[in-house]
């Protein structure tokens, strides 16, 4: 039996327990309503995403195709329109994900204004637009399901056979799916980690992502200026993000460890290490040091530590932060993802300088050597620049190869001349298969992209306000967005619809019978989009 008839027989039976007090309570009604508003909390979505992706990750390890993938949506309509279009072209969910960039709350969501990617916004801001975004999820449910049910009336009415539209309702596929969010480095100590991590669990997140800087000196992951933390520092709060989950139920919440150490050569704090090659130890060994002979190599308020039996100052800086050695990226990066899975982590993301198979896979292949089921979420950044990266990836392989490379210039391969050379072409076809590779050769269970929808807001604006404000005026919106939404079949064509009119009509009739006064009458504009294209 269906849910939705489970739910009809269960309120036919409450009617009749309740008599003639609820003789105006249809059944059906009530059934629908409630398929239409399936998760009543955010903590129903946490525990229903949570096992979707516990789910995709036994599938990855099995099969490397099976990687997952997600955008980043800075408002709960866009990550609304994401995921109708996903169920438009692709006819399923599955695999795919939302993701909730910090960057773009700090740019877009922040009371302050745009804000850059340094922990300055509002941290109640993160489980507010996780809120939001399920909030949309939920109302393209709650549409799409009150068309079935329009259409079940209409056969109902015309005599005709039911039973598909009724499957259709009985095995409709949400469009709440999971969400990676971004939690920074914790926006304070590990005590405000685990209050935020409540409330981000609590808004609907079944996976946070939390990076091992220091938080109160954050930066975005492509600047310079990156400090991070010592692991143990970093572990507690993974321990706080796990009880969080734990005391909310949500037994099986996902912890994406991040490390920014690849890019990162400042440390602000030197852990104490209590025995030879503890993590302290090991995490102090990526010091920048001097040896010192005697106290005479010293400078009022220097720092001494014993390594290897002597006895080391660490570089220190005119503003309190250690250097580490250069060239250790690597090997600390290596070392904070074993740590962070031995310690809680369920999935690691290594920020990267330059999006490069080979250099993921060789980290990740270091890692698997302890962690052998160890896989990625990767961040395929709008930082970088795709186009000029992959060509100049395909210049090196040909120098190599010994191929003739007369006619390119490798420091000008993002010059428009080129986009229809050899180079550019095979360059195309390794950024459309990177995720595919990635998920195969370096383990990236993951792939999102953090900030697109910014991108593509700024640039379809763009578009609009230069024809609109030039010589096209009103053409340039008729042709360039509402004849192309006609065309491709976006619901929010019918923006009236979109917003929740056709909805709000089926409850007034719920409520009021033949006395509602409905919006959706013959002189409501949007019948003008019911038309054959």
């Amino acid at each position: 039996m269906s849910q939705y008839q489970s739910d009809l027989d269960a309120i036919k039976q409450l009617k009749s327990k309740f008599g003639t007090s609820w003789s105006n309570i249809n059944p059906e009604y009530a059934a629908r309503m409630k398929a239409q508003n399936r998760f009543k909390t955010g903590l129903d979505i946490a525990k229903y995403t949570a096992a979707i992706m516990r789910k995709d990750m036994e599938a990855y390890d099995k099969d490397s195709s099976q990687y997952t993938q997600s955008l980043g949506c800075w408002h709960g309509f866009i990550g609304q329109q994401k995921m109708l279009a996903v169920k438009k072209h692709h006819g399923t969910t599955d695999k795919r994900y939302l993701y909730l960039s910090g960057w773009m709350v700090a740019a877009l969501r922040s009371e302050f204004g745009p804000l850059p990617d340094q922990s300055m916004h509002e941290k109640t801001s993160v489980p507010a637009l996780i809120e939001e975004l399920y909030t949309f999820l939920r109302q393209a449910d709650a549409k799409e399901l009150g068309e079935l049910f329009k259409a079940l009336d209409n056969a109902r009415e015309a005599g005709k056979d039911t039973s598909e539209i009724q499957a259709q309702i009985d095995n409709y596929q949400t469009h709440v799916v999971p969400i990676i969010a971004d939690i920074d480095a914790g926006f304070g100590n590990e005590e405000a980690t685990y209050l935020l991590a409540k409330k981000m669990i609590e808004a609907g997140a079944c996976c946070i992502q939390i990076e091992n800087q220091v938080s109160d000196a954050k930066q975005c992951g492509h600047q310079d200026g990156k400090v991070t933390v010592p692991h143990e520092d970093f572990l507690a709060k993974i321990n706080a993000v796990r009880y969080a989950f734990l005391e909310l139920g949500v037994d099986d919440g996902v912890i994406v460890a991040r490390t920014d150490s690849l890019g990162a050569g400042l440390t602000q704090k030197i852990p104490v290490s209590n025995s030879e090659g503890d993590l302290a130890a090991q995490y102090n060994a990526f010091l920048e040091t001097t040896e010192i002979a005697s106290a005479d190599d010293l400078t009022e308020g220097d720092m001494v530590l014993k390594q290897d039996g002597k006895l080391v100052k660490p570089v220190r800086l005119p503003n309190g932060l250690y250097k580490f050695k250069d060239n250790t990226g690597f090997d600390r990066v290596v070392l904070d993802c074993v740590t962070s899975l031995q310690y809680g982590a369920d999935l690691l993301w290594i920020e990267t300088e330059k999006p490069h198979v080979q250099q993921i896979g060789d980290m990740v292949s270091a890692i698997r050597e302890q962690m052998p089921n160890a896989k990625l979420v990767y961040n395929n950044s709008p930082s970088f620049n795709w186009t000029l990266n992959f060509r100049q990836q395909v210049f090196d392989a040909w120098k190599e190869e010994g191929k003739d490379l007369s006619d390119y210039n490798r420091d000008e391969l993002m010059a428009e001349k080129y986009d229809s050379s050899e180079l550019a072409q095979l360059a195309d076809e390794k950024v459309r298969t990177f995720q595919a590779d990635a998920a195969r050769e370096a383990g990236i269970f993951h792939h999102l992209i953090t900030l697109p929808t910014y991108h593509t807001a700024a640039l379809s604006t763009d578009n609009l306000a230069k024809g609109y404000f030039g010589d096209e005026a009103m053409l340039a919106y008729v042709k360039g967005v509402q004849r192309k939404e006609i065309r491709e079949g976006l619901a929010c064509v019918k923006h009236q619809a979109m917003a929740g009119s056709n909805l709000g009509d089926d409850h007034k009739e719920y409520f009021s019978g033949e006395q509602a006064l409905k919006a959706a009458g013959k002189d409501n504009t949007m019948n003008q989009f019911d038309v054959a294209v």
